[in-house]
């Protein structure tokens, strides 16, 4: 035991104080070093984007998005399907059919990144690429300025495409996209007053419980028959569309059916 007065303690001591100093400076040292790094260019646009990745995902997590995201629900009352007046062209699912459907689809196919949620896929490039900033810093410090961005792009795209390729094996395939030829072989309900070959609508349900309101057509011959006539509030089948009319053929529900 040493006394109070003794120097060999007194050393001890000032030397213990000295390494916790030091220790303490070396880690605000490497802190600083680490927050330089992450909010320099290039570094500084992955650490934003990482942050947003992170909040998307907590919410997910916490259940208050869909994991697939992206599309909207299929829920609810579409509008009317058919023809409009404007003379514009709508689908049931409520999808554009404009050559730049699922566009992030295709683009994720280009590059390697198909068969997985847009959103993985974004994410995963995300973190890579700001990894791959934070190496090239750390590596080039500031001799390859310029270089730094191109290869932060490159290595995030190299180290998605290489864990895309397990999880695309166990994700399960998606669901194919919502079509009109859904809607035939199902009943539906007339909405209008009658149903000839130049006009009727008709309320159909889909499987997934969402509802639309249909242009359906009946020729003459279809409706001379007894009980054939189609009016407000009938029960009809639908057997067939017609892309080209962009309508439904409907009949009325045969009585087994009904």
């Amino acid at each position: 035991m040493h006394c109070a007065g003794d120097p060999h303690a007194a050393t001890l001591t000032q030397a213990a104080h000295e390494g916790d100093a030091g220790t303490l400076q070396r880690q605000a040292t490497a802190v600083g070093g680490f927050l330089r790094a992450v909010t320099e260019f290039p570094t500084v646009l992955f650490t934003f984007a990482l942050a947003v990745v992170a909040v998307y995902w907590v919410v997910v997590l916490a259940g208050g998005v869909h994991f697939h995201g992206g599309h909207g629900g299929h829920g609810g009352h579409h509008g009317p399907v058919g023809p409009p007046a404007h003379g514009g062209h709508h689908d049931p699912s409520g999808h554009h059919d404009a050559a730049g459907r699922h566009t992030h689809g295709g683009l994720q196919r280009v590059l390697g990144l198909g068969g997985v949620p847009v959103t993985v896929a974004v994410s995963l490039l995300v973190a890579f690429a700001w990894f791959s900033a934070l190496a090239g810093r750390a590596v080039l410090g500031s001799r390859g300025e310029g270089a730094l961005l191109p290869m932060a792009l490159a290595g995030g795209w190299a180290g998605a495409r290489v864990l895309v390729w397990p999880l695309r094996r166990l994700l399960p395939a998606p669901a194919p996209p919502p079509s009109r030829r859904d809607f035939v072989g199902l009943g539906c309900v007339i909405r209008t007053g009658r149903v000839g070959p130049d006009f009727g609508q008709a309320e159909v349900h889909a499987a997934d419980g969402s509802s639309a309101l249909v242009q359906v057509r009946q020729s003459p011959d279809e409706a001379a028959g007894p009980g054939s006539v189609l009016g407000i509030g009938a029960a009809a089948l639908i057997y067939d569309y017609d892309a080209e009319g962009e309508f439904f053929r409907v009949m009325p529900v045969p009585p087994s059916a009904g």
